[in-house]
């Protein structure tokens, strides 16, 4: 079955290690017939959350603010999976990333319930550090995070080892295992 993907890539890094592994999931994914819409965060106009509580009134345009976030929503709303794509900062997602997401509260205001869109997920993340200790916290946001939204965890890439520009693409072993993931997608 065919099925929108929507990656929000939280790299600053226009293209790092994320983006590669972007790149290899969005082959896997599309080889099979899926849907692939990549937004690059950096290059976007996004501002932060003001905790108004004053989205959810308008289909079109459910946050008050208009920036680009205007062009997620919509793409947002009809995916089926969400792909979180982060380099880890300080053993969490970018601040570029966490942004963003925040922002898709605007949908879940839509909802008398302030229910979100039951959508599947992935985790692609590339470190410097290759421990599961160094994963740890991010691990423990991204199960919370999908655990209270109701979502499904359709798997998660760790490429650990990954400090300069370029250094992931000497890792073909992650790179694939990123591929592998987007071909599971049914």
């Amino acid at each position: 079955m065919h099925k929108k993907i929507c990656i929000l890539n939280g790299s600053p890094r226009i293209n790092g290690n994320t983006k590669e592994l972007i790149k290899y999931f969005t082959k896997g994914a599309e080889t099979v017939g899926h849907e692939v819409t990549c937004f690059d965060l950096q290059k976007m106009n996004i501002h932060g959350c003001l905790g108004c509580c004053n989205g959810g009134k308008n289909e079109d345009f459910p946050c008050v603010q208009k920036d680009d976030m205007s062009q997620i929503y919509p793409v947002y709303k009809t995916a089926d999976i969400i792909v979180l794509a982060s380099p880890m900062y300080y053993w969490g997602i970018t601040g570029q990333l966490k942004c963003a997401f925040d922002r898709l509260f605007a949908i879940a205001e839509l909802n008398p319930n302030y229910e979100n869109p039951q959508k599947e997920c992935i985790l692609l993340m590339a470190s410097e550090g290759n421990t599961s200790d160094n994963f740890a916290p991010v691990k423990a946001f991204y199960e919370g995070l999908i655990s209270h939204l109701g979502w499904k965890n359709l798997g998660i890439v760790y490429a650990g080892g990954n400090m300069n520009i370029g250094d992931i693409l000497n890792k073909p072993e992650q790179l694939k295992q990123a591929e592998d993931l987007g071909k599971s997608i049914q």
